[in-house]
């Protein structure tokens, strides 16, 4: 199932697999794994404790037997980590991460990220012309990696490291079937990331702040709430998962809109509809294509027996284009409301960090639309990576009109 094809555009694959009934088994598929592609199905199966996320160490065994040793660091990390924990461990590490995405928190870093934001349009904008940038590299790839540095009270220098080690530790999570240089790659950054916390966190100690590393090390200190070993896989977790989430959500949304520009000019007719239109483009094409749980006991759905530890894939991107759920599923429509899309997750493990992705990507299309109203592709065709997991554009090569020479459009007046 996984080839250039499906790289491209995976929705015919997945209609293709709903058509052919509701339950599959695939022996290819991350060395042999269960698919699922309906809302309800999905739905249930990212709620249900009898389906574990304790993952870690199975999924970087599967890169082959040199695996099993060469790799232990790796393991060990990620073990820790809120994606691949349960139960009370889950809770107690959720609790204490909750006090960095409450909404007052949240609404405090909103400055920044606005800040944030102006500054990598008006590079943008200073462009000479013709006037045209790539708005993956130029906006969507630094734009979540520097806020989640702010967030964490990491020097913005720093960043391009960030990004970099993010990227390889995505390659794996994103591979079926990872390779040994592929997971090997991916342990180099997670140790390294890891490492520049543990350097960072004598210096928190001594001079805590505002930041979200600051206030792990007071739950730490305030009684062995959270070990310095699962604050250091926190901190990995949120730099490479909220990079990744946020990024491909600006760019398959802005592609997405401008795709369909009777969408794009009613978003900038009507911002109110941002909030919605956001949900919409989530659904539209998700960020993150698919998860994977194993299953603790034998479970039997659809007539057919899954048995304990065989992994399940929950097919995130399917499920929100089921059309038992979702009327004329394969339709951008900003203006729909027919209940939950699952890009974040559901049940338990929902993404601790949605709320921050929003609104972030809420200050960051509203900037868009504001400050290049006459956005426009500069071609029909798209380079796609290849991580089956994160669906995430190469480039996005875009073209707009200088301010000065924009001509004046009656929704100009909008963002007066």
């Amino acid at each position: 199932m996984i080839n250039d094809a499906f790289m491209q555009d995976p929705y015919p694959a997945y209609h293709a697999l709903r058509a052919a009934g509701a339950l599959h088994w695939s022996p290819e598929f991350c060395g042999g794994a269960w698919l699922l592609t309906g809302h309800a199905d999905v739905a249930s199966v990212l709620r249900d404790p009898r389906f574990t996320v304790r993952r870690a160490g199975g999924w970087a065994n599967s890169s082959g037997p040199e695996a099993l040793t060469e790799l232990r660091e790796f393991k060990r990390i990620f073990s820790r980590s809120l994606l691949f924990v349960d139960g009370a461990q889950h809770t107690r590490l959720r609790q204490v991460m909750n006090a960095g995405f409450k909404p007052a928190a949240l609404q405090a870093l909103a400055p920044r990220i606005q800040t944030i934001v102006d500054s990598l349009l008006d590079n943008i904008v200073a462009k000479d012309a013709p006037a045209q940038f790539d708005f993956m590299e130029d906006f969507a790839r630094p734009l979540p990696a520097l806020v989640i540095a702010s967030m964490l009270g990491i020097a913005a220098a720093d960043r391009t490291d960030f990004v970099a080690w993010s990227d390889d530790i995505a390659a794996f999570i994103g591979s079926p079937t990872p390779t040994l240089e592929i997971a090997r790659r991916a342990q180099t950054s997670l140790i390294a990331m890891n490492e520049y916390f543990r350097e960072l966190l004598p210096q928190r100690r001594q001079q805590p702040g505002d930041d979200l590393v600051s206030q792990l090390l007071a739950a730490e200190a305030a009684g062995g709430i959270i070990t310095t070993k699962e604050l250091l896989a926190q901190c990995c977790t949120l730099l490479f998962a909220g990079h990744e989430t946020t990024r491909n959500l600006l760019g398959n949304g802005t592609l997405a809109l401008l795709q369909h520009p009777q969408q794009w000019q009613a978003l900038q007719q009507t911002p109110s509809l941002l909030p919605s239109a956001l949900k919409e483009l989530l659904r539209f094409d998700s960020p993150v294509q698919y998860t994977g749980r194993r299953l603790k006991v034998d479970v039997e759905m659809h007539g057919q027996l899954m048995k304990k530890g065989d992994l399940v894939i929950p097919l995130i991107g399917a499920a929100n284009r089921d059309p038992a759920k979702f009327s004329a599923p394969d339709q951008l429509d900003i203006t729909r409301n027919e209940g939950a899309h699952l890009s974040f997750g559901y049940g338990p493990h929902v993404c601790i960090g949605a709320t921050l992705t929003y609104m972030e990507a809420e200050i960051a299309m509203r900037s868009v639309m504001q400050r290049l109203p006459q956005l426009q592709l500069v071609s029909d065709t798209q380079a796609w990576g290849q991580n089956a997991v994160y669906r995430s554009l190469q480039q996005l090569p875009l073209r707009f009109a200088h301010p000065a020479s924009a001509a004046k459009t009656p929704e100009d007046a909008l963002y007066a």
